[in-house]
């Protein structure tokens, strides 16, 4: 699920500049990192390599308490730097020492420490704050779910502002800690692997560990009554999935669906190389959206998704981000195709691999679905605007753009590049320019054209069918003699197309 959240500020002309501070030596970083799409994301001027996140939470009030711990580099001389976050600050300490700081905007937090901060040199900042995420509000919107129980932090572009101050963008990715401490018979779920458990005086602390790096839209956090089940895969890989106790009637479908969690992950091994992290599994947490999402280690699921029945689809998109999306994340959020133009295409996959629908005939179903004066093929997958950011022309005409590359080059070459992309960009960021220069150089093809058509030109475009095409592949027609048939998958992909509600 995508939403957009996070509207450019009054200070969106001027995010990109740096502006001279009192002494001649520092400046104060940009309240944003310089994302076209969303000019008040991130922050400029230094980077987090670590959040220690230290919480507690009452779901009766929805009262979360937090002492956040960030460790940074400086990349200037700064004498003020912003954070992202929304709750109310007791103190913040920059190095050990109090520092000054106010809020502006509708979430920067404006630091200013007793001390510069010197480029290149690590700087502690430790931020001690208290509220109620449903209470706070972006546009008049609260990305914090409340549930019967607790609640959910899980949104797409942004949620850490309503729970955690950071450096709010891809481009900045960390590692976590996550501590939490709720009352007993209370669980909190969070990414990585659970490294203890602990009760005492009526609370009992949840310790979470993501120990590579993680973009902060990834971090989420689920505070509720779960029933929680363990496995691994064949592998080794530990495995949690958690399901809240009052799922009513989706309750079997979402077992059914997110228990097959390390059936896929085995399987897309297999097309997209080893899985790049310590933990796996999903959580479907009982709040009324509709959305998934592919939270780091532990993608979230919203019970909707299965309210007609069982659907894998879903666990194959979600799953499919851990490698396009999570550890190749985007430069910028209009690089949004690497992440879902690949994830859709995952779905595809796996339908071929099921016996119910081959990429081909799911892409010519998918092509001569929508008429050549449909607004669907206006839509630009490799910079389609903030407001279509999560259009379905990103996934099903980004995942067409897939198709074509693969009758250009041979399943061979073809699939040597979706193994070899993750690895090349292992735990990194990438434009969608670097993935075609990629595509071209593990080809050694011309590919720029294509690419061109598919991603970056208005209107339903026209094939003649490729020279190149692997074996048996049939390619799609401007025209084609034959109506193509629905493949059996289709309705069921198609179910999870909530998957990007706005």
């Amino acid at each position: 699920m995508h939403r957009k959240v996070i509207a450019p500020s009054v200070l969106a002309a001027s995010l990109l500049l740096v502006i001279p501070a009192s002494a001649a030596s520092s400046v104060q970083g940009a309240p944003g990192i310089g994302d076209p799409y969303y000019p008040a994301s991130g922050n400029g001027g230094y980077d987090v390599s670590h959040y220690d996140l230290r919480l507690q939470y009452q779901p009766k009030t929805d009262l979360l308490e937090g002492t956040a711990t960030l460790l940074t580099t400086a990349k200037q001389d700064l004498s003020r730097f912003n954070l992202d976050f929304g709750l109310k600050v007791s103190e913040i300490r920059v190095n050990g020492a109090k520092a000054k700081f106010a809020t502006s905007g509708e979430h920067e937090l404006e630091v200013t420490p007793a001390q510069p901060l010197k480029k290149d040199i690590p700087a502690s900042v430790v931020v001690k704050y208290a509220g109620k995420p449903s209470e706070f509000k972006v546009d008049g919107w609260s990305a914090w779910q409340r549930t019967p129980d607790g609640g959910v932090a899980a949104q797409e572009p942004d949620s850490a502002v309503w729970w955690f101050p950071s450096n709010d963008h891809p481009l900045d990715k960390a590692t976590f800690d996550i501590s939490v401490n709720v009352p007993d018979g209370t669980q909190a779920i969070s990414n990585g692997v659970l490294q203890s458990q602990s009760s005492r005086l009526g609370w009992t602390r949840y310790n979470w560990r993501s120990n590579k790096p993680q973009a902060t839209y990834l971090a989420t956090l689920a505070i509720g009554k779960f029933d929680v089940t363990t496995g691994q895969t064949s592998s080794g890989l530990p495995i949690l999935n958690a399901y809240s106790k009052d799922l009513g009637d989706n309750a079997g479908a979402a077992r059914a669906s997110v228990e097959r969690t390390g059936e896929v992950a085995e399987w897309l091994e297999g097309v997209f190389g080893p899985y790049p992290f310590n933990a796996l599994g999903g959580y479907v947490p009982n709040v009324p959206s509709s959305f998934a999402l592919e939270t780091q280690t532990r993608p979230f699921y919203s019970p909707k998704q299965f309210a007609n029945g069982a659907n894998v689809q879903v666990v194959v998109h979600e799953l499919a981000h851990q490698w396009y999306g999570d550890s190749v994340s985007v430069d910028g959020w209009k690089d949004i195709w690497i992440n879902e133009g690949f994830a859709r295409y995952s779905q595809w996959l796996w339908s071929e691999k099921e016996g119910e629908g081959t990429a081909q005939e799911l892409a010519d179903w998918a092509y001569g679905l929508r008429a050549a004066d449909d607004p669907f093929w206006q839509v630009k997958p490799g910079d389609p605007g903030p407001d279509n950011q999560f259009h379905g022309a990103v996934y099903d005409r980004g995942a067409i753009a897939l198709q074509a590359l693969r009758n250009e080059l041979g399943d061979e070459t073809f699939f040597k590049i979706l193994k070899g992309w993750p690895a090349e960009r292992a735990y990194g960021n990438a434009k969608v320019g670097d993935f075609v220069r990629y595509a071209e150089k593990i080809s050694n093809k011309p590919l720029a054209q294509l690419f061109e058509t598919w991603l970056y030109t208005p209107g339903k475009p026209a094939f003649a069918p490729p020279a190149a095409a692997s074996k048996g592949a049939r390619s799609l027609q401007a025209a084609p003699a034959a109506k193509p048939v629905e493949p059996k998958s289709w309705k069921k992909i198609a179910e999870t197309n909530t998957i990007h509600e706005h």
